[in-house]
């Protein structure tokens, strides 16, 4: 089953364009665990919520995988599933806020890694919600997702500009690597 991981830094558009992309691709998306599970516990998160964070992404995506075979698995070329962020970023944010990351969470990242990841630049503005924090440290956030992707060997795509812009940047990365390129 073909993944797609819209990935990044806060506040850069990534549930925006996760679900433009599906609804584009007539797909089903598996929405960040990490901002409902914020927004449920309603207080600062600390590095003992990274594994119940990573263990709830996990549960999601599972779900998600099922809905999506259900859906499309007798299909000849199906849409794949997309994912706004999935184990890479939170190994990325607990590095970030905590100084480390749970081994299980790094090596339950590699062995899932998605088939495309969408990297999401900060050329757009901050919008603070109540979870979102720290946006004077964005570029650092940005150069560990980098950093962090090709250490994993990801297959990357950045997408730029404006919500729309994203959206087609997107749809044309989607486009190549389903053709192989």
């Amino acid at each position: 089953m073909p993944r797609i991981v819209v990935t990044g830094s806060e506040s850069t558009g990534k549930t925006t364009l996760a679900g433009w992309l599906a609804q584009s691709l007539a797909t089903i998306w598996v929405p960040e665990h990490s901002r409902a599970y914020a927004e449920r516990v309603n207080r600062s998160l600390t590095a003992s919520d990274v594994e119940p964070i990573a263990s709830g992404q996990l549960r999601d995506e599972e779900a998600g995988i099922a809905a999506w075979r259900a859906r499309f698995a007798a299909q000849e070329a199906p849409p794949p599933l997309i994912l706004d962020t999935d184990l890479v970023s939170t190994t990325v944010y607990a590095e970030h806020y905590y100084g480390s990351c749970p081994a299980w969470i790094m090596s339950a990242a590699r062995a899932r890694l998605g088939d495309l990841y969408l990297l999401c630049a900060t050329d757009v503005v901050w919008v603070a919600d109540g979870v979102r924090d720290r946006e004077d440290e964005r570029a650092v956030l940005d150069a560990a997702f980098r950093a962090r992707l090709r250490d994993v060997g990801a297959d990357v795509e950045e997408v730029s500009g404006s919500s729309p812009q994203r959206l087609a940047q997107a749809l044309a990365a989607v486009d190549r690597w389903a053709r192989g390129g």
